[in-house]
């Protein structure tokens, strides 16, 4: 596939699964053999892994939004840079919703198999959404 094309399927990615909830688009956009790097080290693998943690930030924050600011490509791999929004309406795991909103910067880097996300990797700073977000900070 070309850049342009992994380029599509993000921005079908993000409007689809994302912000629509069309969990459908997932087995289209997304390679079985999926997994993503998370900078806590809890990897999420496979279709099921990805609809379940799409399923629950979309419960946890129902009108999240990700606007895409910059988007570069070469080979199979996309960096993309967003503006994620949202607020915290419903429990996530175990944290009780606190009814706050929160602006972050997202970087996200894709790798591409045979036209579908095979492998992402996530950067954001976690530290500053949960303050954002009244979220308590172990340990303070």
């Amino acid at each position: 596939m070309s850049v342009e094309e992994n380029k599509a399927n993000i921005r079908r990615h993000v409007d689809e699964i994302w912000h629509k909830g069309n969990m459908k688009a997932v087995d289209e956009l997304i390679h079985p053999n999926w997994v993503v790097r998370i900078p806590e080290g809890n990897d999420i693998t496979g279709i099921d892994g990805f609809k379940q943690m799409a399923i629950s930030q979309r419960t946890s924050f129902p009108d999240i939004h990700f606007t895409i600011d910059n988007m570069i490509g070469e080979g199979d791999y996309v960096a993309v840079q967003y503006t994620s929004t949202g607020t915290f309406k419903n429990k996530m795991g175990d944290i009780e919703p606190t009814g706050k909103k929160y602006k972050q910067p997202i970087v996200i880097i894709y790798r591409f198999e045979a036209g579908k996300q095979v492998e992402t990797w996530i950067s954001y700073n976690q530290l500053s959404m949960n303050q954002q977000l009244g979220i308590p900070i172990p340990g303070q």
